[in-house]
């Protein structure tokens, strides 16, 4: 037993060391770490038909074990095999490192079950010295495994109040996040809360709806540290179907995805059976990417197929700064020609609050330049957009000055920024009931006429979540945010409106814009 421990505690600081070359098909992944060759040689799963086998790391799973860092949040498609492949690696990890706690959270009884039978049947199937020499059991009901002899614990719960309370936790996974109860946010700031500095952290789900918990992690996961991973359907090798006949001509869509993929006809068969069956939650329950397989509910102001070739167009980021806060697409053009405007929706700044967000669009022809997005007070929000003003040639600023816009724009009066938009003999825009229509389906008569304008993500997933309410209102959905979408179509109705110049006094032109 002693040299079984002493086997085990020295495997533990080595765990994500590289171990050399091997077959696979990934380019660009040629090594294994310690940790994902004991989960090769060590851990059995149970498959679809058939007795348990060793668990032989597939494209999914070797992806997330490359890109993974300490907190890490997952996007994917049924099934592809990354709450197994989770389940694996902090096993190996808590019987590695003693005195480790590892807590897994599942949405509902039934998959807390599944999850823990998963973990049980790595224990069952290890050596049987080892089951009863250093990984003996004290306990194995409950959903818990306690290892005495290496004081580790192993805890399968269901996302509730009580899950994590009271605990010292070092492996955290949240299973299904998009699915778990209304007070979910306050059950997963608990277990935040529990997790050591040192800790590693998963959110890991299936899409379910443009708005609520996880779709909000997923928004804000680099603001936050996370690495985002995104694993699509064909990621999992069994998702094909026999060709009984040739396939009839690609639709337009299915070209893409060949062409882009490098899709398999018996791949688009397999999908096109999927897409006839669920049809509108076909993007939903098989992920193909990141943004359209969040749906909204309700009616959408703005046209998708639209939304959907701005995604496929949108350019490339040259930079990104501050965690994801200031991202650009486009830099400036120096040249008295070149003229920029930069549309503010601002907020209040708290963390848990709305967001403010400002939008760079060239004025000439309406393309978005750069977008800062993040929690920031009137007054770190004004510096901010000033930077952002001098970078794109003193651009004009458009601040709406309702609620916490006055406040901003007393800060740019400070700072001695003129180039400020004025409307109606007062600085700022006003967003009423009268304008607030005109803007947003100015907006998106843009979005048709030119969807290659736009380029960011955040900023188009909006745009999904943007809903047309019974009474009428157009709004972001219930848990969903609109400070991209407000801040565009204030720069967007501001270059249509041609007034409020306070230095220079140069005509605003219209360029190709739908007005």
């Amino acid at each position: 037993m002693r040299r079984d421990l002493c086997l085990l505690e020295q495997f533990g600081p080595l765990l994500d060391c590289r171990t050399g070359s091997l077959r696979i098909d990934d380019p660009g992944i040629t090594e294994l770490t310690v940790r994902d060759r004991l989960i090769r040689n060590l851990l059995k799963i149970r498959p679809k038909r058939g007795w348990p086998i060793f668990l032989r790391l597939n494209r999914a799973q070797r992806e997330y074990s490359a890109r993974c860092g300490k907190r890490n949040i997952v996007l994917k498609a049924r099934q592809v095999g990354i709450t197994t492949y989770v389940a694996a690696r902090f096993f190996i990890q808590t019987i590695t490192h003693p005195g480790t706690l590892t807590v897994q959270v599942a949405h509902s009884d039934d998959s807390a079950q599944v999850i823990f039978n998963t973990v049980h049947r790595f224990w069952e199937n290890l050596p049987k010295a080892v089951k009863a020499g250093a990984l003996v059991k004290s306990r194995s009901n409950m959903r818990q495994i306690v290892f005495p002899r290496i004081d580790s614990e192993y805890r399968v719960e269901t996302a509730d109040e009580n899950a994590g309370r009271g605990m010292t936790i070092h492996n955290l996974h949240c299973s299904e996040v998009s699915r778990w109860p209304r007070d979910g946010q306050e059950t997963l700031a608990s277990l935040r809360a529990a997790v050591v500095p040192d800790g590693e952290i998963v959110l890991e789900s299936t899409p379910n709806g443009a708005a609520g918990l996880f779709y909000e992690e997923w928004q804000t996961a680099e603001e936050h540290g996370y690495t985002k991973h995104f694993f699509p359907w064909w990621y999992e090798p069994s998702y094909r179907e026999k060709l009984k006949k040739p396939l009839e001509p690609f639709s337009d869509e299915e070209r893409e995805l060949v062409a882009q993929y490098g899709l398999l006809d018996e791949q688009i068969a397999w999908r096109r059976t999927r897409w006839q069956v669920l049809r509108d939650l076909a993007s939903q329950e098989y992920a193909e990417d990141p943004v359209s397989c969040f749906l909204a509910s309700g009616e959408c102001v703005f046209d998708m197929a639209a939304v959907d070739q701005a995604v496929a167009r949108a350019g490339k980021v040259v930079e990104s700064q501050d965690n994801g806060r200031q991202t650009v697409w486009f830099p400036a053009n120096r040249g008295e020609q070149w003229q920029y405007i930069i549309g503010v929706d601002t907020a209040g700044g708290g963390s848990e609050g709305d967001y403010a967000c400002a939008q760079v669009i060239e004025r000439k022809m309406g393309l978005q330049c750069s977008e800062l997005h993040g929690h920031f007070p009137p007054f770190e929000l004004a510096k901010r957009i000033v930077n952002l003003g001098r970078m794109y040639n003193d651009a004009l600023i458009a601040v709406e000055r309702n609620n916490h816009g006055y406040g901003v724009l007393a800060h740019l009066r400070d700072m001695h920024y003129e180039n400020l938009f004025e409307q109606g003999g007062q600085l700022g825009w006003l967003t009423s009931a009268a304008s607030r229509p005109a803007m947003i389906e100015n907006l998106a008569a843009v979005l048709v006429a030119q969807p290659e304008l736009f380029h960011s993500l955040r900023l188009l997933g909006e745009m999904r979540t943007f809903v047309r309410r019974a009474d009428g209102n157009a709004a972001a959905a219930e848990g969903a945010h609109d400070d991209c979408v407000m801040a565009l179509a204030i720069a967007l109705a501001v270059r249509r409106e041609d007034a409020g110049r306070v230095v220079r006094k140069r005509p605003l032109e219209l360029g190709c814009l739908v007005v």
